[in-house]
This record gives C-alpha cells, sequence and structure tokens, in this order.
C-alpha cells in the first residue's frame, strides 16, 4: 500500500543507493506498480517529476537517482487505492503553496473519510488537482497550519508542530496515515502505523533518512506508533507521541 522514502541533510548530498532501492520497490521488489514521485529542494525551490506508471521502469526515475544532489528529498512509489486509477494528478508527491512557502507531501495507508472532512472544512486553503483521499489529507492539514499562522502572527514553533501532530493523529483515526512532509527546510515525518528511520550523524555531515520498509544496510528503527519526527538539516529537531485516541501527549523531545 505505497511507499515512502525522505531524507534531511546538513548540506546537498547524493543518495544515489538508497533511491535506487527504493525504485525497484515500485513494481519489481514490492508490488507498488501504480506511479512514482520524487520532489527534492535546489535553488530555493521545491522541484518536482513524477509519473503515473512503474518506478522500476522509469529512465527518469533511474537518471535522477544518479544525478540528483539536495539536502532534502520527499519520494514515493504507488500501489493505487483510493482511487484505483493511476493518472499524473493522483500520483504523490503533491505540491501546494501556503503561508507563503512551498510545502510537498506524500502518503502511505488509507484515509477515505478525510475527503468529506476536508470537504466540509471551513478554512479551505487548497482544492485538490486529483481524487485520491492523500492530497485530501495534505490540503486538510495545510488548513489548520494556515489557520494556526493567522491566529498568531509570529508563531511559536513548537505550537506549529503540535497543530500538526493532533491533526495527524486526528486523521489516522480514521484509517492509516503514515506520511512525509517538507516546507522546504524541514522534513516532517509521522509514523502512524508503519515508518522507519536511520540517523547518521558524522563529524562534518548530518544525514537523517525515513523510510516505509528498511533500506540497505542495518540500524533502521521503527517509528513508534503516533510518532511525529522533524528534521532539519539532518539533525532531529522535535520528536512528539500522539496516542490513538487523538489527545496530545506533548512533546517529549525539543532541540531547534
Amino acid at each position: 500500500m505505497c511507499e515512502l522514502f525522505g531524507m534531511s541533510a546538513s548540506r546537498p548530498a547524493a543518495a544515489a543507493e538508497m533511491l535506487n532501492e527504493f525504485r525497484l520497490r515500485g513494481g519489481l521488489a514490492a508490488d507498488n506498480p501504480d506511479g512514482w514521485g520524487l520532489a527534492w529542494w535546489e535553488s530555493g525551490a521545491f522541484r518536482l517529476a513524477k509519473e503515473p506508471f512503474p518506478a522500476h521502469r522509469s529512465a527518469l526515475f533511474a537518471g535522477l537517482c544518479e544525478t540528483m544532489r539536495s539536502n532534502l528529498v520527499v519520494a514515493h512509489v504507488r500501489k493505487a487505492k483510493f482511487p484505483p486509477v493511476n493518472t499524473l494528478d493522483n500520483t504523490h508527491p503533491f505540491l501546494w503553496v501556503c503561508c507563503g512557502k512551498e510545502w510537498v507531501f506524500a502518503h502511505n495507508g488509507l484515509v477515505p473519510d478525510v475527503v468529506e472532512m476536508e470537504q466540509g472544512n471551513g478554512h479551505r486553503v487548497c482544492q485538490p488537482a486529483g481524487e485520491t483521499d492523500s492530497e485530501y489529507a495534505f490540503c486538510h492539514l495545510l488548513s489548520h497550519i494556515a489557520q494556526h499562522f493567522q491566529d498568531s502572527p509570529v508563531p511559536d514553533t513548537a505550537d506549529w508542530f503540535a497543530t500538526v501532530a493532533i491533526i495527524s493523529e486526528l486523521i489516522a483515526s480514521h484509517g492509516k496515515f503514515n506520511f512525509l512532509m517538507s516546507d522546504g527546510e524541514r522534513l516532517i515525518a509521522y509514523g502512524h502505523d508503519r515508518l522507519h528511520y536511520l540517523d547518521r550523524g558524522g563529524p562534518t555531515d548530518d544525514i537523517a533518512l525515513v523510510a516505509t520498509e528498511p533500506l540497505r544496510g542495518g540500524g533502521w528503527i521503527p517509528f513508534e506508533r503516533g510518532e511525529l519526527r522533524i528534521y532539519r538539516y539532518g539533525k532531529l529537531a522535535e520528536r512528539i507521541l500522539t496516542c490513538p485516541s487523538g489527545q496530545l501527549l506533548g512533546p517529549v523531545l525539543r532541540s531547534l
């Protein structure tokens, strides 16, 4: 049911081996044949490439794996569920502008109820281009982020993260909701029930990796259920745990 890969690094880095292994999970090493997408930060903006057919057969994806260097990456291979239609508009990641920033988002799971939730939202900030529950969930998150910024002219960063955690757990209570999101500075990863991380700190470089399933090498650690991890330039900036009821347990680590 779809897979995710993300990277946050202290400076632009190559991720050819990891990305190539992940690419093969798009219809060859795993059953995710219904499209692929790759978003990466370059020269102050996101670049986005995606196609609605299997990643393992994509010459474009293979080429990007070898040539791309970035400090921030969000990638996705899709198993179409809602709807079971693989079009370009339904292919992750999705990109929207909100609060003066570009945001990208990719999702693993199934939360069809969020479509009605977002359609009834009185504070909508975007209209999905496709039909997926994933893009509706993205817009629902952005509407709450935008409202937080509107209510707080100089918003506290920790409060903003808490808003993301609360709404993420609310959406997750309607199904399965694992995602990667970025505002161009941070990699935001929410593991409802299926996500792993690998932190690689060094004397000169810090790199954090997130994937649905562990990729090459050891040391991958599963997210705790309902765990939100926020990385900034390869380092963990915030970790928040939520409980199944949607009640925020609160930040258990803060290091900005």
